[in-house]
């Protein structure tokens, strides 16, 4: 049976492929399934049995939410969401969020039923970086419009913003640490609520480069984690921020971060600099010393921020593959180590410990022993290009790309 949707959705794609002999589906092509679900969209559902006035019938019917049928029985399903980014995934139990750059899809593994949110629904942009949760409300930072706050009983959003006290309009991250604190990552530096009361304004604080003297490199922040000592880790442009007791410490290439351009010049899949069409982006370069380097290479710049059980501290750059800190001692990874791409977008500690790695070229594992299992669409992702990824409890890998989601069932 075939549901063919247009616009944003979800299409379901059941795929044959294989993961380094843990994830693993049949090739079978009679066990095949497709299904799909689309919102905003007027759906069509089809089957050859069909008649081409039910075809019409459905077409005429307008889905912001709905529901699919899924074959539970294949390894790998694919979801299409059309010509958007799927930049956070969050699994919540059951429920599934998928931010794109097209508002967020709230999905229900137990009952295929989906829903959209995005500036119909209340939220001020469309364009999500970040689905968490933050204590009883489901947390959705925006491309534009702030932090928005869903109340699942109710369905209304809290929408915090620049008057409210957030440093940017831009959300790239939100932590809850264990203290209560709530860090929020921006473009225009990093908030900290301390014991984490959004109401009350005198609670808010916003530290920059200028504020923290340094200790902050650079105001843009992509990434938050927290530390087994309680300390707090910041991902940004300009490199590694730690906040540990009220003082601020910084890391950037000339310690150890991102790989060494003589190491990965030549693996580098982007050509065009975004330097040349962005000042920010040129200033980040020069004031790093780059200037003469005229391709999408600089590991100063964070783009994804993990940190693991016993501590350390991963970092992903900018083509400059993947970096790891254990408080003392940098140690990169690079194509030549084993990654399919310098260019790290994603990492995920899942809850058995195991780090993945989300690149330009494919997912990667990381071995006990060292080295990495690759994922690749040939293997049954969307894309190669890895932007977010969540485990579930069960121990299936949800994995957003550009244009789509990859289920990979245990």
């Amino acid at each position: 049976m075939t549901y063919k949707l247009p616009l944003i959705g979800l299409a379901i794609v059941g795929l044959g492929a294989a993961l380094a002999g843990t994830y693993q589906l049949g090739r079978s092509s009679a066990a095949a399934s497709t299904a799909a679900l689309s919102v905003p969209a007027m759906m069509h559902a089809a089957t050859t049995a069909q008649t081409a006035q039910t075809a019409q019938a459905a077409l005429a019917a307008p889905q912001r939410e709905g529901k699919v049928g899924s074959d539970a029985s294949q390894k790998f399903t694919h979801f299409r969401v059309g010509n958007k980014n799927v930049k956070r995934i969050f699994v919540d139990g059951d429920t599934v969020w998928v931010g794109t750059s097209g508002g967020a899809v709230r999905y229900d593994t137990r009952t295929d039923e989906y829903k959209l949110f995005d500036t119909h629904s209340g939220l001020l942009s469309n364009g999500i970086f970040f689905v968490g949760r933050l204590d009883q409300r489901v947390a959705v930072g925006t491309y534009g419009g702030g932090l928005s706050l869903l109340d699942p009983k109710t369905e209304k959003w809290e929408t915090y913003n620049i008057p409210e006290g957030l440093g940017d309009a831009f959300v790239y991250d939100v932590l809850k640490a264990r203290n209560g604190d709530v860090w929020i990552a921006t473009w225009s530096g990093v908030n900290r609520i301390r014991g984490g009361d959004l109401k009350d304004r005198s609670k808010w604080e916003l530290h920059t480069v200028a504020s923290t003297k340094g200790g902050l490199p650079n105001d843009w922040v992509y990434g938050l984690a927290e530390g087994q000592g309680g300390e707090i880790w910041l991902g940004t442009e300009g490199g590694l921020s730690r906040y540990k007791a009220g003082h601020w410490q910084s890391w950037n290439h000339a310690q150890g971060l991102g790989a060494a351009y003589e190491r990965v010049k030549d693996a580098i899949s982007y050509k065009n600099d975004p330097a040349k069409v962005s000042q920010h982006h040129a200033r980040q370069k020069q004031e790093m010393g780059l200037s003469d380097i005229n391709v999408a290479y600089n590991p100063n710049y964070i783009v994804s921020l993990a940190v693991d059980a016993q501590g350390v501290v991963w970092a992903g750059t900018w083509g400059g593959g993947l970096s790891r800190f254990d408080g003392k001692a940098w140690t990169q990874f690079t194509v030549n180590e084993g990654l399919p791409g310098n260019h790290v977008f994603m990492l995920q500690v899942d809850p058995k410990g195991v780090l993945w790695v989300g690149t330009n070229n494919g997912l990667a594992r990381m071995k006990p022993g060292g080295g990495f299992d690759i994922l690749s669409t040939n293997d049954g992702l969307f894309s190669n290009t890895v932007f977010s990824m969540a485990t579930a409890r069960d121990g299936t890998l949800w994995v957003g790309s550009y244009g789509g989601v990859a289920k990979i069932r245990p």
